[in-house]
């Protein structure tokens, strides 16, 4: 069995996009590429609606190329229980008040029973000074949380 994997928006936006100039942020595209080519079918892959919803911010060209790279993906819904675990990461202090839909996303990878959210989000996701708290919530609120982290780290099979 594959395992589970969700896709944040970060990565259907460096998917998607022209390489960039910043070296930071060309080497971080490479690597999803990298990731996407050689990877990706071993995995189950799934977004949400927040993906949705935030892919289709900006420019009409790239809003077209992110979507295509979304198609065929399957799509977690956004329900109540996902609400409530959003709340509580919030209240707990895992993620500040300015980051509901990083919030949501957790929430919903959580409570669908990811494996993995693979993001480029290292302020709020993939970041070690935040994971005990989220953890720490999900579990109190009997969810065991998906492993958060980049493309890179899933590179190795």
């Amino acid at each position: 069995m594959k395992s589970k994997i969700y896709l944040e928006t970060t990565i259907v936006s460096y998917l998607a996009a022209h390489p960039s100039r910043d070296l930071v942020t060309a080497a971080h595209q490479q690597i999803t590429q990298d990731w996407w080519e050689n990877r990706r079918a071993d995995f189950d892959l799934y977004i949400s609606q927040l993906v949705i919803q935030e892919i289709t911010i900006g420019d009409e060209q790239a809003i077209q190329r992110r979507h295509q790279v979304i198609e065929g993906i399957k799509l977690l819904g956004l329900d109540e229980e996902v609400m409530l675990l959003a709340r509580a990461l919030i209240q707990d202090g895992a993620l500040p008040k300015k980051a509901v839909g990083d919030a949501l996303h957790i929430a919903i990878a959580t409570v669908h029973g990811m494996d993995y959210l693979i993001t480029w989000n290292l302020k709020h996701l993939a970041n070690a000074t935040m994971r005990n708290i989220i953890v720490t919530t999900c579990r109190a609120h009997h969810y065991e949380p998906p492993v958060i982290c980049t493309p890179e780290e899933l590179l190795e099979g």
